[in-house]
Formats: C-alpha cells, sequence, structure tokens
C-alpha cells in the first residue's frame, strides 16, 4: 500500500523571509492553495508538498530581480501560477498577465489571485501565438513549459524590443540554446545568457535563460506592435 502523503504544508524557510519580507503572509498563503486546491486540481503533485517552498517559491521568486521596475510582465504558460503569481507577490510594482489556455487552471489562478487579492494581476486565457501582433511585454518568462526552440517561437514574439524572454532551464540550458541559436537569431534576438540568481540566499539558486530582443519581432507576415 502506498503510504498517505502529508498535506500540511513545511514552515517557510528562512530564505523565504528574505525574499519576501513583509508578503511573506501572501507568499504563505499561496503556498496553502497551491498544497490544497493546487493538489486537488492536479495542478501539483501531492508529492510536491514539502517541497513547495525551495523547488517552486524560492526558485521563482528570486529571478523576479531580472524585471526593471514597474516592468509589464507575461507568464506564458502559467499553470499554477508558478512563476507569474510569485512576482506578483514579491514585486508589486510588476503588471503581470498570466497566459493560461487550460480552463482549470485559468480558474484556479482566477480564485488565487481573488483571494490574495493581487490588483496588479490579470488572467488571459489563451495560448501564446493566439496573441502574436496583438499584445507585446517588457518581459516574457515561461518555466517547465517546453524546450527553448519551441519557447522561443510560442514566445520572442510577444517581447517588446528592449525586452526579454526569461526561460527557467536547469541542466540542459547549454544543450537547449545551441539547439535555439538559429531560431532565436531569425526572431530578432540580440543576445543569449545564463543567468543565476539568488546565489546569496538560496542552496540551489535559480537558473534561467535570457535571450534579448532588438528589433521589433517578426510574427508571421506582420510585425508585432511594440
Amino acid at each position: 500500500m502506498t503510504p498517505a502523503v502529508s498535506r500540511e504544508t513545511p514552515p517557510a524557510p528562512e530564505a523565504a523571509r528574505e525574499l519576501f519580507g513583509a508578503r511573506l503572509a501572501l507568499a504563505d498563503a499561496y503556498v496553502d492553495a497551491l498544497a490544497t486546491a493546487g493538489v486537488d486540481r492536479g495542478l501539483i503533485g501531492p508529492r510536491e508538498i514539502d517541497r513547495l517552498w525551495d523547488r517552486h517559491l524560492l526558485n521563482c521568486a528570486a529571478a523576479a530581480d531580472v524585471a526593471t521596475e514597474q516592468a509589464v510582465v507575461a507568464d506564458v504558460g502559467s499553470g499554477a501560477g508558478l512563476p507569474g503569481i510569485v512576482w506578483a507577490i514579491r514585486r508589486p510594482d510588476l503588471d503581470i498577465t498570466l497566459i493560461e489556455p487550460m480552463a482549470r487552471r485559468v480558474r484556479f489562478l482566477a480564485e488565487v489571485v481573488g483571494r490574495l487579492g493581487l490588483g496588479t494581476v490579470d488572467i488571459v486565457r489563451a495560448r501564446a501565438e493566439e496573441l502574436h501582433g496583438e499584445q507585446t511585454y517588457d518581459v516574457v518568462t515561461a518555466r517547465a513549459v517546453a524546450p527553448l526552440d519551441r519557447l522561443a517561437r510560442w514566445c520572442l514574439p510577444l517581447v517588446r524590443r528592449g525586452g526579454a524572454l526569461v526561460a527557467f532551464k536547469g541542466d540542459s540550458a547549454e544543450r537547449e540554446i545551441a539547439e535555439a541559436s538559429s531560431t532565436v537569431r531569425r526572431l530578432g534576438a540580440t543576445g543569449v545568457r545564463i543567468a543565476i540568481y539568488g546565489e546569496d540566499v538560496l542552496e540551489t539558486p535559480t537558473r534561467v535563460v535570457e535571450i534579448e530582443v532588438g528589433e521589433p519581432v517578426a510574427s508571421g507576415p506582420e510585425r508585432a506592435r511594440s
């Protein structure tokens, strides 16, 4: 018989206090939502409960430093709100849109945003490519969505000139960059780098791929508005 998985969430670690500061209570409430409704609806695996802080919230929160003050951000394939809701909690100065095509995930996101009073967050039920030529953002981010080559095709047309795609990647970052190099150049990228966040706070720092955009990115026969 498989042992029962506890639904009790672990206490916030000291790193959470450093990253979230006065908004730690909001982060704690979000962890509770993930561990209960998030698990019940299949957005989070039950065995992830013990790792919600370290593997998920802190991993996302550290990388929020990539966004400049009052930046306009899109979280593509937001799922349970990682990293979008975490960024909204840590950085209330950001204007964040959660882009998610699945209805049950959108319902969860709406409930969490309402419960936490995150007034800087909008939710759009759509696939990223459906917004090409309609919306652009200073930062577009994605976590556990797709390989970088495919992600670039979906997300770079949403990035404003001077902005960046921020893709959460682990040990596969170098390989994925090599495989996506021709795609990101064709889509107007002017720089690609691996960045590390949270080295002074986290036991396992956050690793992302940042793809900077220069000229406006082409989306089909037209250009996305900047």
